[in-house]
């Protein structure tokens, strides 16, 4: 039953996705903007789902009731950095989507490449994010691979599960794009609050507590002192504070989001997400019960993988049609938000390297180059997956640290006009050495052993970015223009 059910959600959303978004772009001849960016033509509806689905991943769901289960407090990194993202958000992404409609943008290179005068720097942002969303693509991999193993068992290796997991996630967009994107992740959105409402509410007597407050009472009796910080070592509360910030920094970096706030209709739509959304966010408080309730079930999964603690809970405790809701809304958890950085690395390569070095690639051609390379990332996703059994907690703090070499340059952008390419490039070189040279990482360990790798080298990435840009020529005034507002300009 509870195969029958999980393939019964995932087909039955596959399908309502092509149809979906084969009618909405009924009479439209295919391109890359239609389906890379779907026309930019997403009301406050369609972008809630869309953007919502960013903060309801199955990193979400997995990772951080995992993350609670084995470290108790730094879970809680979940509040902290969605609400600090969004309040980034509420600024930058207007900023974002202004720019990507006045000028006829639809990836983040094309932002960079137009802000700076400097196509050239479209190829290096390019690269830089591609690498950083196949790390992303991982999280989803890590997850549809445990969730594989569930509804199948030993049917499938844990390489096929991984190649399965991939398939699918391809199939969600590989035909139409971004509009099949958002009907996939409307539907696991309303899946995954009818779950978490779910476990929340029964869990309690699944683990022998009276209530979801007697919850918390007796992880810590059991495990005392799991609701706070440790006063050192890796995880303290300066660890959490810079953290956070470094993906609330990082956040609308990412290429797939930068590429999420061009398919909006206006900038205040945007914004009105951006004030709601940090509510929604609250269910992570649900999440984190679940992973102290496997705690307290005495839950230990295969190996003592955190990221498979709410499975084995779910089908040690609960009937057979629950453990398929929660395997087919997993599905989609990982499909629908792993599909978008797919696709969004595709339109990159196409665009911004495969394009600049093949100046006559049609629209067409550019299309069929973005939906192949798809596949090619895919492959790279899954051969960094196989036999990694890393936190899906870490997996994330190492795509948010890659990306973030790339904010200097956007923040900037918008803030400084004296902001130059050379600026960006040594940021970005100078960001990179200091998160991953041997010597760079000694030092911030013995240093500043509780902070964020991550921001303090984004730090050094700005303070570089500003010292060489000041002592470069100036970038051209209709470069600088593609980061200001138009005058009178109302966004809405």
């Amino acid at each position: 039953m509870a195969l029958t059910l999980a393939l019964m959600i995932v087909l039955g959303t596959a399908v309502g996705s092509i149809a979906y978004g084969r009618g909405a772009r009924a009479g439209e001849a295919p391109t890359l903007t239609s389906w890379a960016i779907a026309g930019r033509r997403f009301g406050p509806v369609l972008f809630w789902f869309m953007n919502a689905g960013e903060i309801y991943t199955i990193f979400a769901l997995l990772g951080i009731s995992g993350y609670a289960w084995a470290a108790g407090a730094p879970a809680y990194l979940a509040f902290t950095s969605v609400s600090l993202s969004y309040a980034v958000g509420y600024w930058l992404m207007p900023k974002i989507w202004r720019a990507g409609r006045r000028h006829g943008l639809i990836t983040e290179p094309d932002f960079f490449a137009a802000r700076y005068g400097a196509p050239w720097l479209g190829v290096v942002t390019g690269v830089v994010g591609i690498a950083a969303l196949v790390v992303y693509v991982q999280i989803q991999l890590v997850s549809l691979r445990l969730i594989v193993q569930l509804a199948l068992g030993d049917v499938l290796s844990e390489a096929g599960a991984v190649a399965l997991a991939a398939v699918l996630m391809l199939a969600f967009v590989f035909l139409v794009g971004m509009r099949s994107a958002v009907f996939a992740a409307a539907v696991k959105d309303v899946l995954v609050v009818a779950l978490v409402v779910l476990l929340a509410a029964t869990v309690a007597s699944r683990v022998g507590a009276s209530s979801m407050l007697d919850v918390f009472r007796l992880v810590e009796e059991q495990h005392p002192g799991i609701g706070k910080f440790p006063d050192t070592g890796e995880m303290t509360s300066v660890w959490l504070m810079t953290s956070a910030l470094n993906v609330a920094l990082g956040n609308w970096v990412f290429p797939h989001l930068f590429q999420v706030c061009f398919t909006a209709r206006s900038g205040t739509t945007i914004r009105r997400n951006a004030i709601w959304q940090p509510l929604y966010s609250l269910a992570y408080f649900f999440i984190i019960l679940l992973g102290f309730a496997a705690l307290v079930g005495g839950s230990r999964p295969p190996g003592d993988n955190s990221n498979a603690v709410l499975l084995e809970l779910v089908s040690r405790t609960y009937p057979a049609w629950v453990v398929g809701l929660l395997a087919g809304t997993g599905f989609l958890l990982a499909l629908a938000p792993g599909s978008v950085l797919l696709l969004t690395s595709g339109s990159i390569f196409a665009r911004n390297v495969l394009r600049p070095l093949r100046r006559e690639l049609s629209d067409r051609a550019s299309l069929l180059a973005s939906r192949l390379s798809m596949v090619g990332f895919a492959a790279v996703a899954v051969w960094l997956t196989v036999g990694n059994g890393e936190s899906l907690v870490t997996i994330l703090l190492y795509a948010y640290s890659a990306i973030g070499m790339l904010a200097p340059g956007v923040f900037l952008a918008f803030l400084w006009r004296r902001t130059t390419a050379i600026g960006v490039l040594a940021g970005i070189v100078a960001g990179f050495v200091a998160l991953l040279a041997p010597l760079a990482k000694d030092y911030w360990s013995a240093a500043l052993p509780d902070w964020e790798p991550g921001l303090i080298a984004m730090a050094i990435g700005a303070v570089v970015t500003v010292v060489v840009s000041l002592v470069t020529p100036r970038p051209a005034p209709e470069a600088v223009e593609v980061g200001l507002p138009a005058q009178r300009e109302v966004v809405g």
